[in-house]
């Protein structure tokens, strides 16, 4: 798992999900736009992060473990178990994209 750069800012972030609020397409294959990177940020509990392609990776995310997640790299997550997180999405402040 790379490191968010340096030099991305946040620019929205998702409510907060638990195991019952979390939308069924963040369980299965996605990516972010071009441009945008997230930080998985878990609260409380723990997630496993699968990173797709171009080779795959596992990661356990918890507390004070957060996710970064490439623009456009196939991933998703597992709940594992009760848990609270939100994804704070980033990019370079010259980027006039909406995403």
């Amino acid at each position: 798992m790379k490191p968010l750069p340096d030099d991305v800012r946040p620019h929205r972030e998702t409510p907060v999900f638990d195991q019952d609020s979390v939308p069924p397409g963040l369980l299965g294959r996605h990516t972010t736009a071009e441009g945008v990177w997230g930080l998985i940020e878990v609260l409380e509990g723990r997630l496993r992060y699968r990173i797709l392609e171009p080779e795959v990776e596992e990661h356990l995310l918890e507390p004070g473990r957060p996710g970064v997640v490439e623009p456009q790299v196939p991933h998703q997550v597992e709940l594992l178990g009760p848990v609270r997180f939100r994804v704070v999405f980033h990019r370079h402040p010259d980027d006039q994209g909406t995403s």
